[in-house]
């Protein structure tokens, strides 16, 4: 799956950081099974259209009032009283505001056809004119962070209009310390689009275009994956062969994609004083570079008791000593994975949405009602799924790939609880709304395991609960192991092209040796699946982003404990964690419920879970 729980910075649409958990079923082509009406979004709650006179008066009128901005406000924070730095917040919200709406439709509007030209001019085109008119702004954030602590102090105290924004003035000064000059910090704001916003169009559009032959059609991407989780074992030994050829017939470009950005990643680092390739990543994300390695050490150490164990009793379960590559996703050989309607996957979502909480589901339904879900599959339209937040005056809207498999409805359930995350979030307001990624996974993973929990309770028949356990466990090796072995595959290259340049056969043999440590001895590659790293947006898009994934994961296992041990109130505090936005860091935000991110213990009861789902398989016939 994919997903996208944050604001995307301005000129920039990360709208998918196209953020996809690489193997997972993805979207098959009109030929398949009835699924019903699948809904497709309405972006006029945006605009009208790429044309439209509403989205040229607002740039217009952006473009006015960012050089006002400037003007009013440029050199003058320091002598501001509260009030007056509170209203300077607001106009700067409100500008800020309005360009993310311009962006978030622009980039909804190519996600749903990169491949179309007229709809790629109209994307560049839009990061262009939002990035130069948001150059008039890149001052305010400068000049807040050179203020003295005890001046910020005084202004905060003085003003409760102020004080409102207490979180964001605290989330942006914590870089403070890794700002560069006005002068550079504008240069670099300018050449975003033609640098490495231009070098992440370049892998979109690529990826969009390049076909499969398999099974005697030409497949996308998207397409090609779902074939690996085919119930004929041909189609998808077939699939993993062309994946391979196909990513290395153009291994070449996406070498130059990764080393180009892992370089301009390491030349921004240095300029601004990051002690390690994963430190922005951690600070933007709120969370401690100790936190992190511990999680990804608590992970590393699971291997074994985790993906290991499973992969060697899949093997087994298909009478074989070791499973090839291609099969790991395989549906289990008694699978009959039945076509589920997207009626009836809307229906049991809300369901188990609903048993939890009816505001949950109320708010959940929202986007069943209106066309804020983007459901079929089309050629050019980005693969996997992610929800997009845009602006909290209007709302998110959602990105699937739905083929009415049981994998489709566990992530139409992730995306699901990010959107109903997002609107919650949203009574923040624009700037305070924004999630940090470690805590924006919590409310997808939790959406999933309501979904997985419902549709086991309502099963009874041991084979087929056998069945959706293991379905399960490999949601959440995919979700923890492969991410982290994801995390550590980024590392391992970021930390190596500091040397000097990576050959795509240095890549494919790191990404083979994470992957032989992660996936265990009983999983069986071949020469091909050393160019699997390549066609993986996280990457390009937002390096580090994985980790994401693994943190809520493990959260989310431990916070779904302590619901099914608590009696009340537990529903009530979650929505609260959800509404809070970015106003409270983890600590506050678990704080409620017992739990802290910071003690290593904590990573160890949610992998926990995980290790009792695969001693309860290991324990079944």
């Amino acid at each position: 799956m994919t997903c996208s729980a944050t604001r995307h910075p301005i000129g920039d649409f990360l709208g998918a950081p196209q953020t996809t958990m690489p193997d997972t079923a993805l979207a098959s082509t009109g030929d398949g099974p009835d699924l019903g009406a699948l809904p497709s979004w309405d972006l006029t709650d945006l605009y009208p259209g790429m044309d439209s006179a509403e989205l040229k008066a607002d740039l217009e009128r952006m473009e006015r009032a960012s050089k006002d901005f400037y003007e009013k406000y440029a050199t003058k924070l320091a002598g501001l009283d509260g009030n007056a730095f509170a209203a300077a917040i607001r106009e700067y919200e409100h500008i800020d505001e309005v360009l993310s709406r311009v962006m978030s439709y622009a980039g909804l509007v190519y996600n749903g056809n990169m491949t179309d030209p007229t709809i790629a001019k109209f994307y560049q085109s839009a990061q262009e004119r939002v990035n130069g008119i948001s150059t008039h702004l890149v001052f305010f954030t400068l000049e807040i962070n050179r203020l003295e602590d005890k001046v910020l102090d005084a202004k905060l105290k003085a003003s409760k209009d102020l004080a409102r924004y207490a979180p964001w003035l605290r989330d942006v000064r914590l870089f403070r310390e890794h700002q560069l000059s006005d002068e550079v910090e504008r240069l670099l704001h300018e050449k975003h689009v033609v640098g490495r916003a231009a070098w992440n169009r370049l892998f979109d559009e690529t990826i969009a275009s390049l076909r499969f032959p398999i099974g005697g059609k030409e497949l996308t991407c998207a397409e090609a994956l779902n074939r690996l989780s085919d119930r004929n074992p041909a189609v998808r030994k077939e699939a993993g062969a062309v994946i391979g050829r196909v990513m290395g017939d153009n291994i070449r470009l996406f070498a130059l994609v990764t080393n180009t950005l892992a370089k301009d990643k390491e030349i921004d680092d240095k300029w601004r004083n990051y002690k390690a390739p994963t430190s922005a990543r951690n600070l933007s994300n709120r969370v401690e570079d100790e936190v992190v390695d511990a999680l990804a050490a608590a992970v590393k150490d699971a291997y074994p008791a985790l993906s290991h164990r499973y992969y060697a009793m899949k093997a087994k379960w298909f009478g074989q000593d070791h499973l090839d590559y291609w099969d790991r996703n395989a549906p289990l050989p008694d699978d009959a994975d039945r076509s589920i309607r997207w009626d009836e996957a809307r229906d049991l979502v809300l369901g188990a949405y609903g048993r939890f909480s009816p505001d949950l589901a109320a708010l959940g339904k929202r986007f069943f009602d209106n066309a804020w879900i983007d459901a079929p599959v089309r050629p050019g339209k980005a693969p996997g799924a992610f929800a997009h937040p845009t602006v909290p005056s209007v709302h998110p809207y959602l990105l699937v790939n739905y083929q009415g498999k049981t994998r489709d409805v566990m992530t139409l359930a992730h995306e699901l609880g990010h959107g109903v995350h997002q609107i919650l979030a949203g009574g923040q307001g624009h700037l305070l709304s924004d999630t940090p990624l470690t805590l924006a996974e919590t409310a997808s993973v939790f959406g999933e395991m309501l979904t997985f929990r419902a549709l086991l309770d309502r099963e009874t028949d041991p084979k087929r609960r056998k069945i959706m356990l293991a379905s399960k466990v490999e949601d959440m090796l995919n979700t923890v192991v492969r991410q982290i072995a994801f995390f550590d595959f980024e590392r391992r290259v970021h930390t190596e092209r500091r040397e000097g340049e990576l050959t795509a056969e240095r890549l494919g043999e790191i990404w083979m040796a994470v992957q032989t440590e992660s996936l265990g001895p009983a999983l069986r590659f071949d020469e091909g699946y050393r160019n699997y790293w390549s066609y993986i947006p996280h990457f390009i898009h937002s390096p580090f982003y994985v980790y994401a994934y693994a943190f809520g994961d493990c959260l989310v296992n431990s916070l779904y404990a302590v619901y099914q041990e608590s009696e009340t109130g537990f529903a009530e505090k979650y929505l609260a964690m959800l509404s809070a936005g970015g106003t409270l860091r983890h600590q506050e935000l678990l704080a409620p419920f017992g739990l802290d991110a910071s003690d290593p213990a904590f990573w160890q009861k949610g992998l926990n879970v995980i290790r009792g789902f695969v001693d309860e398989l290991e324990n079944q016939p």
